[in-house]
C-alpha cells in the first residue's frame, strides 16, 4: 500500500466515524470532506517524498553531543526544513494564532501518515504543536504574541518537561524548583527524558516545565513555567545538556537529560496549578501516540502483505513454489494484523473527534458528554495503539521470516522505534489505573455510560450478524465494570486486574468503531480493504474479550507469589 492508498483508507475511515456526523452538525465546515482529502493526499504526497526514504539515515546517523549542543544530522535538518516550510504545524491551531483551525480528528489522520514516513521526526512535531496549543489557552497575551507566530513556523519550538530522575508517573515527587529573583522567576533543577530537549534544527526551544513554587505536598505545589534555552538578546539562559541517552530505537529523536541553573522563566496560568493545566499539553501528546502506533502499523503491515505476495516457498514437491500468501496460516497473520490495524486507527479518530466536539459544541450538555467520552477513551486510544505498533511490527518479522530480522528490511527498525510508544505519556499501567480508578470510580463510569449508549446506537444500525459480533462484548465490559466498581474497598484486589480491564475496554471500543465502518457502503479497493480488517477483528473479538474480562477478575491473591519470586532474586 502506498502513502496515497494509506491516505484513502484514512478518508474512508474519516467519513465512516461514530462522530463524523455530530461534528458536521456543529460546523459544516469543521470537517468537510473535500478538504480532508487535499489534506491528506497532499501529505502522502509530501512524506513519501520527503522523509520515508530519508527515514533510515535518521536511525543510522542518529545525534551527537558537539560543544555542548545536540547536533542533528545535515539529512534530517533539510527534512525539517521542508516539513516547517509547507505548513505542516498550522493545521490545528486557532486561525486566530496563524492556524487552518482543522479539527483534531484531521489532524489526528495526518500524523498517522508523518509517523509512517518518520517517527523520529514526529516526535518534534508534536510537543510544539500541543505547545502552541496550550500557551494559546494559558499564556499571558504578550507571550502569545512572542511565541505562537515562531511555533507555527517551526522557527521555534516547545517541550515537555515533566520527568525527572526521582519523579516519572509519580509527578508530585518533582523537586524543580523556581524562585523570584525581584521580578524574575528562575528555575533550578534536573529534568530527564525530554524529547528534542535540545538540537540545532530552530532557533530557539521553549521547555514547558513544572517546578515546585509552593510548600504545600505533591502537585498542589506545583507550577507552570515556559523556560527558553536562549534569552531575548539570543543569549543561553542557563539550560545545559547533560547527555543525550543512547536508545533502542527512535534515533533520529534526541532524548536529553537537562540542567537548569538559574533559568529565568515566565510563570504560565495560575501558580501552583501547574500540573492541571500542563494536562492540557499532556491529554494531546497521548492523543499523538495513537497515530504514532497506527503509523508504524500502516507501515508494516503493507511490507508483510507485499512481501507474502512475492516470496514462494512450499507447496507440492512436484510442482513451482506458490507466494506465501497462499498459506492458511500466512493469511491468517495477515488478516489479524490489517484488522488489529484498523481497530486502534478507528478508536483514534473516535477519541480526537469527541475532543473536538468537547471543545466546539454549542451545546453545553453535549460537550460535557463529549468530554467524559474523550477522557473514557483516550487511555483506550494511547495505550492499545502503542502496544499493537510493536505487535505489528514483530509480526512483520515473523511473515519475513530471517529477512525480517536483518535491516535489509524496514520491520526491524519499526520494532525497535515503536517499543517505547506503550512507555512514554503514562505507561500502560497507568493508563489502567486511569481508567479504574478516576474513570469508573471517582468519575462513576460517566465516559462508560456516554460510550456504551453510542454503542448500542451503533448495534440498532448494523446487520444482525454483524450486531451479533460486538454485543456480547459490551454485556461483558458492562458486568466486569459493575463487578470492579464494588471492588472499591479492596483496592488492590481490583489493581491487579486494572490492565486486563484496560484492555477489555479498548477491545470493546475497537469493536464499536470496526462495527460502525460495516454500516457503510464500501466503494474502491481501498474502502474494502479496511472493511475485510474490521470484519476480520470482529470475528476475533469474542473470545478476545472472555480472556481480557476473565484475568480481569482475579483478584490479588495470586499476586501473593510475588514474595517467592522477590526472595529469589534478593541476593
Amino acid at each position: 500500500m502506498s502513502f496515497a492508498t494509506n491516505a484513502a483508507a484514512l478518508l474512508f475511515h474519516m467519513e465512516a466515524s461514530p462522530l463524523a456526523a455530530r461534528l458536521r452538525a456543529v460546523d459544516p465546515d469543521l470537517f468537510d470532506t473535500d478538504t480532508a482529502a487535499m489534506v491528506l493526499h497532499e501529505a502522502a504526497r509530501f512524506f513519501e517524498d520527503r522523509w520515508a526514504a530519508q527515514d533510515s539515515s535518521f536511525d543510522r546517523e542518529g545525534c551527537r553531543v558537539k560543544d555542548g549542543r545536540v547536533r542533528i544530522s545535515a539529512v534530517e535538518r533539510q527534512a525539517w526544513a521542508d516539513f516547517t516550510a509547507a505548513g505542516w504545524l498550522t493545521l490545528n491551531l486557532s486561525a486566530d494564532h496563524g492556524g487552518q483551525g482543522l479539527p483534531l480528528l484531521v489532524q489526528t489522520a495526518f500524523e498517522e501518515l508523518s509517523n509512517r514516513a518518520s517517527p523520529s521526526l514526529s516526535m518534534l512535531a508534536a510537543p510544539t504543536r500541543t505547545g502552541a496549543f496550550l500557551l494559546s489557552t494559558h499564556a499571558p497575551e504578550d507571550v502569545q504574541k512572542e511565541w505562537l507566530p515562531k511555533l507555527a513556523s517551526g522557527e521555534w519550538n516547545t517541550t515537555i518537561c515533566m520527568s525527572e530522575p526521582d519523579a516519572g508517573s509519580d509527578v508530585g515527587r518533582v523537586r524543580t524548583r523556581a524562585a523570584l529573583d525581584g521580578e524574575t522567576w528562575r528555575v533550578t533543577g534536573e529534568k530527564c527524558w525530554i524529547s528534542f530537549g535540545d538540537h540545532d534544527l530552530s532557533e530557539r526551544i521553549g521547555h514547558l516545565l513544572l517546578a515546585r513554587t509552593e510548600d504545600a505536598p505533591g502537585v498542589r505545589g506545583l507550577s507552570l513555567f515556559l523556560v527558553p534555552d536562549r534569552l531575548a538578546d539570543g543569549s543561553r539562559n542557563q539550560v545545559f545538556t547533560r547527555r543525550i541517552e543512547e536508545k533502542l530505537g527512535l534515533h533520529g529523536s534526541p532524548t536529553c537529560a537537562l540542567g537548569f541553573e538559574g533559568s529565568e522563566a515566565t510563570l504560565i496560568g495560575q501558580r501552583g496549578r501547574g500540573l492541571q493545566q500542563l494536562f492540557d499539553m499532556v491529554l494531546r501528546m497521548r492523543l499523538s501516540v495513537n497515530p504514532q502506533g497506527c503509523g508504524v502499523g500502516a507501515k508494516v503491515v503493507d511490507i508483510a502483505i507485499a512481501y507474502a505476495a512475492e516470496r514462494k516457498q512450499g507447496g507440492p514437491a512436484d510442482q513451482p513454489p506458490v507466494p506465501i500468501a497462499s498459506h492458511a496460516d500466512v493469511q491468517r497473520q495477515l488478516l489479524s494484523m490489517a484488522g488489529r490495524l484498523e481497530a486502534i486507527r478507528g478508536v483514534g479518530l473516535a477519541a480526537a473527534a469527541s475532543l473536538d466536539l468537547a471543545e466546539r459544541s454549542p451545546d453545553a450538555d453535549e460537550r460535557t458528554r463529549m468530554l467524559a467520552l474523550a477522557q473514557w477513551l483516550l487511555p483506550l486510544a494511547k495505550d492499545m495503539a502503542a502496544r499493537t505498533g510493536f505487535d505489528l511490527a514483530s509480526d512483520a518479522v515473523q511473515v519475513l521470516g530471517g529477512a525480517g530480522y536483518t535491516r535489509e528490511w524496514p520491520v526491524e527498525q519499526a520494532l525497535r522505534d515503536a517499543r517505547v510508544f506503550s512507555v512514554f505519556e503514562g505507561t500502560t499501567g497507568m493508563q489502567a489505573i486511569d481508567i479504574l480508578h478516576r474513570r469508573l470510580w471517582r468519575e462513576r463510569g460517566e465516559g462508560l455510560d456516554v460510550f456504551m449508549a453510542l454503542a448500542a446506537d451503533t448495534l440498532t444500525k448494523a446487520r444482525k450478524e454483524d450486531a451479533a459480533l460486538l454485543s456480547p462484548v459490551l454485556d461483558r465490559l458492562k458486568q466486569t465494570a459493575a463487578q470492579l466498581t464494588g471492588w472499591q474497598d479492596a483496592p488492590q484486589e481490583a489493581d491487579a486486574g486494572a490492565t486486563h480491564f484496560l484492555e477489555l475496554a479498548s477491545l470493546a471500543a475497537a469493536g464499536w468503531t470496526a462495527l460502525f465502518l460495516l454500516t457503510k457502503t464500501a466503494e474502491g479497493p481501498e474502502a474494502r480493504a479496511v472493511q475485510a480488517g474490521a470484519r476480520y477483528f470482529l470475528t476475533e473479538l469474542d473470545a478476545r474479550s472472555r480472556q481480557a474480562a476473565a484475568l480481569a477478575l482475579l483478584g490479588a491473591e495470586r499476586l501473593a507469589l510475588f514474595s517467592d519470586l522477590a526472595a529469589s532474586g534478593a541476593g
